[in-house]
């Protein structure tokens, strides 16, 4: 059987961390997830998955990560109940992560940040997608070629961050023992 749910979104709210009984950590949290289509209004419309983690990446998820942070997910798809003080059964689906992957830099979540709230307080869900920036440099437009005849205009958020190998002048010292392939 296989059970893997591979999510990439933006968090709704800071993560929520408590501790079971026996120590160990668990966090919960919620992602907006982008559908790949808009609506009659031309607008994306989200999906809100609930998530959990747990043990030591549930302190560093929530050390690392806050309201409006870009992340990407790998886990399991989990189905639980319980009986609530109504005594009516309550069955919850989730997603069991199990590796997380931070996808914008601190610089550029804490930029977004304050960019928000001078604006409007909350995160935009309506944000367009295809020109944002990506934190591998470039505004994320796949088309392959280089942009150097664009006429956008681009502002400091989308600007690609320096290259930190340029202009240091050292040369970089690495063995074939040192490469992955």
């Amino acid at each position: 059987m296989i059970n893997r749910a591979v999510l990439t979104g933006r968090l709704t709210r800071d993560p929520e961390v408590r501790y079971t009984q026996s120590g160990a950590a668990v966090g919960s949290f919620t992602l907006a997830v982008d559908r790949q289509f808009t609506n009659q209004q031309g607008q994306r419309e989200a999906d809100f998955i609930n998530c959990v983690i747990w043990r030591k990446s549930a302190e560093n998820f929530a050390n690392f990560t806050h309201k409006g942070s870009l992340v990407g997910i790998e886990g399991r798809i989990q189905t639980r109940n319980y009986d609530n003080q109504q005594g009516q059964r309550v069955y919850v689906t989730e997603v069991v992560v199990e590796n997380f992957a931070l996808l914008e830099s601190r610089s550029q979540s804490d930029q977004r940040t304050n960019n928000n709230a001078n604006n409007n307080g909350g995160f935009n869900n309506n944000a367009p997608q295809s020109g944002s920036a990506n934190p591998f440099g470039g505004t994320g437009n796949n088309n392959g070629g280089n942009n150097a005849g664009s006429a956008a205009p681009t502002s400091q958020s989308s600007q690609a961050p320096a290259d930190p190998f340029a202009g240091n002048g050292e040369s970089i010292d690495i063995s074939d023992d040192d490469l992955p392939f």
